[in-house]
């Protein structure tokens, strides 16, 4: 009701601007249409929510934005390469997912995939999430996520994300929430150097030291380091580069630390600043054929070439 009255409201006012028009004149379809939920009237074009999505392959442009996928973090181990270097290697695992929900501009008035991951029994969701995933048609799902895409990268819904969504060699943005460390001291939380340990410290070795000034402005200025709780956020690692992928059991190998503890959800989609060459990624995602039998893939190692990717640059 207050949506409509403002509505009357706008339209009232409409016609003191214009007394040409009167209130016989009937109200324009765009008016009417904002206040449904079925059709979308975008700058006069109209959309029907009727929308055939299918799973093929296409073309992707420059401008095209896939869909990300939900990792569960294995934990990290240490690989060596051919030059005999120690790499220091996280394992995620893609814990078959799929696409639960579609949401389009005729509906929702964005574009975007929800994605699901892993499993969970219905006596441990809410009945609106039970609800949710009936009226979409899959399975129950253990987490969901949202992610942003171009309208040629929409995907059906059901339709399954594996590891060979991306390719060895590529790089990745990895966001994760990072470790709780619990109400921390100043040295630890922001790294501080902190008092000297003789020369008359008395029961000040790990101090910030001085917090504010005098009596201007005679305050502590918000944002100042200081002792808090430290780690629980979200983060992203930027610019994780892809080692090794394995098929058979959905395994990806990245170089580098990912946040958050074992056994948490990570999200993982393609390099914002190192975009990968699109001509060498599947788009919108990999499908694979019905003949073929996924246990007997290898797992795919990425090209190393001749020089060593995990040395710094001299």
């Amino acid at each position: 009701m207050a949506a409509l009255s403002r509505g009357l409201i706008s339209y009232l006012r409409n016609l003191s601007v214009n007394p040409q028009r009167t209130l016989a004149t009937p109200i324009t379809n765009q008016f009417l249409r904002s206040f449904s939920s079925d059709v979308l009237v975008n700058e006069g074009e109209s959309y029907s929510s009727n929308r055939i999505i299918e799973a093929k392959s296409r073309v992707m442009t420059p401008n095209s934005k896939r869909t990300g996928v939900i990792a569960v973090k294995c934990g990290m181990t240490a690989l060596w390469d051919k030059w005999g270097a120690r790499v220091p290697i996280t394992v995620l695992w893609l814990d078959e997912n799929i696409v639960s929900q579609v949401k389009t501009p005729e509906k929702e008035g964005i574009t975007a995939l929800q994605i699901g991951c892993g499993h969970k029994k219905e006596k441990h969701l809410t009945k609106p999430e039970v609800g949710h995933f009936r009226a979409q048609g899959v399975p129950l799902k253990r987490k969901l996520r949202e992610f942003p895409v171009t309208e040629d990268a929409l995907l059906p819904i059901g339709t399954q994300i594996g590891v060979r969504h991306f390719v060895p060699g590529q790089y990745v943005d990895v966001t994760g929430i990072t470790k709780g460390k619990g109400f921390q001291g100043a040295m630890k939380r922001w790294g501080f150097k902190g008092g000297p340990a003789s020369h008359g410290a008395s029961l000040s070795h790990r101090s910030p030291g001085s917090t504010g000034q005098r009596d201007a402005p005679g305050k502590v200025f918000k944002g100042k380091k200081m002792p808090g709780r430290m780690g629980g956020k979200q983060r992203t690692v930027k610019n994780v580069w892809v080692y090794k992928i394995d098929p058979a059991r959905n395994l990806m190998w990245v170089r580098g630390q990912v946040p958050g503890n074992e056994g948490n959800f990570v999200f993982i989609k393609d390099a914002w600043y190192k975009k990968p060459d699109v001509s060498s990624l599947p788009f919108p995602t990999y499908f694979s054929t019905e003949d073929e039998d996924v246990t007997c893939l290898e797992p795919i190692v990425a090209d190393l070439g001749d020089t060593d990717p995990f040395m710094a640059a001299d």
